[in-house]
């Protein structure tokens, strides 16, 4: 299945350091990937994910 994750753009996913919204997506978009979804994720062009990202700014 394709799916595709939006998240907040001003900080990394997962977060650095505190970031709720940020850190369920990159749990979610991990768990999905891992069984077999093909994965978007846009969030900013800092995250580290296995998903493909779509960086919606640099940091």
């Amino acid at each position: 299945m394709k799916i595709a994750h939006v998240a907040p753009l001003y900080e990394s996913v997962p977060p650095r350091l505190y970031g709720g919204t940020e850190r369920i997506v990159s749990y979610l978009t991990e768990a999905l990937v891992d069984l077999g979804h093909e994965v978007t994720l846009f969030a900013s062009g800092d995250s580290q994910t296995s998903a493909k990202l779509v960086a919606g700014r640099e940091r």
